[in-house]
């Protein structure tokens, strides 16, 4: 049981690859090597762009066969540690084939991406990532850069809900079984550990793994999803393990699959909440949530913070937390997201 709450308290995972290279120098995976199957509806091309920090990024573009003219633009991310091949790429996909560009990417320190350390997130460089994929779509010849949204997936709903409260260019949001990381990691789980003192033994334990660190110039992994399940695994932890470490959604370069985040990797999101500024969103916002998930409360927690009568939460019903990762439940409601992005994005 313990190795299980070191997983959670990391929040569990991403993936291993490239340096932080310039885009030229990157030795991009060029074969199809998803989890899900090619559509024949659409284009795919691997494609570069960059953020602020210099970080080199990596996505997927899945565009409509036959478009033509400017079209609506949509940048997925998540889930926390998953990579392109798996979750944001099949809900890219889609929304390809219901006729807007998408693209799918790797947030930096991930998968295919640039940054050092590997297996490393930030609220603020991992907001950005959001924020650099409306920079690289606004100046796509076939892209309006007025009608450009975001999807963020589990963790990176939070740094969805963050960037659409900071960027006025993206005109609506859609948040998918979302997890707000900064509030899990002062919290823990359903608020199991918060406390001053459950964080202070935190911040020793993090501190003392830093200076080790440092000495060795080695990095410790967290651990990705336990592997075998013992017994008393919590429910939920065995839905993350049929996604992440069977044929269902294992991908060599998702941490989730492998071997997990840095146990310092997750640090700086315990005292940087990313949701403080949700309330002054003025562009609408979908959030969906599974009925059974039990991370459903960072959605219902997150729209509580959200204003206006543009805000709708959604919950599908029976549906737990990885059901919305991939089409095997049958459950995602991807005609809903089509009608709010169309509904929004003109």
């Amino acid at each position: 049981m313990k190795k299980i709450i070191t997983v959670l308290t990391g929040i569990a995972l991403v993936a291993s690859c490239c340096n932080n290279k310039n885009a030229n120098d990157m030795n991009l995976t060029q074969e199809w090597d998803k989890t899900f199957p090619k559509s024949d509806l659409v284009e795919h091309s691997k494609v570069t762009f960059h953020n602020h920090y210099g970080i080199s990024l990596v996505a997927d573009m899945y565009v409509p066969k036959g478009a033509e003219g400017k079209l609506p633009a949509i940048a997925v991310s998540g889930p926390f540690g998953a990579v392109k091949e798996q979750t944001s790429g099949i809900y890219a996909q889609h929304m390809a084939e219901r006729g807007f560009l998408a693209v799918a990417f790797d947030p930096s320190f991930t998968g295919e991406s640039g940054g050092e350390p590997r297996r490393t997130a930030s609220p603020d460089i991992n907001t950005e990532d959001f924020l650099a994929a409306v920079d690289f779509l606004s100046n796509q010849e076939n892209v309006d850069p007025e009608r450009i949204g975001i999807i963020g997936i589990c963790g990176f709903g939070g740094m969805a809900i963050n960037a659409a409260a900071l960027d006025p260019r993206i005109k609506a949001t859609v948040t998918s079984t979302m997890y707000d990381i900064s509030r899990v990691a002062r919290e823990g789980y359903f608020g199991s550990a918060d406390s001053e003192e459950a964080r202070d033994a935190q911040r020793q334990a993090w501190a003392a793994q830093r200076t080790e660190e440092y000495r060795t110039g080695d990095h410790k992994r967290a651990g990705g999803v336990v592997d075998p399940l013992p017994d008393d695994a919590p429910w939920f932890v065995k839905d993350y393990h049929d996604y992440y470490k069977t044929p269902r959604g294992y991908h060599p370069r998702s941490g989730n699959s492998t071997d997990g985040w840095n146990i310092t990797g997750t640090m700086s999101f315990l005292n940087q909440p990313l949701l403080d500024m949700a309330g002054e969103i003025k562009t609408p916002v979908l959030l969906i949530h599974g009925e059974k998930a039990h991370s459903r409360y960072f959605s219902e927690g997150a729209f509580a913070k959200l204003k206006g009568d543009n805000k709708e939460l959604l919950i599908i019903p029976g549906a737990v937390h990885t059901d919305l990762y991939d089409d095997k439940a049958g459950v995602i409601p991807y005609d809903k997201i089509e009608s709010f992005f169309k509904e929004n994005l003109k």
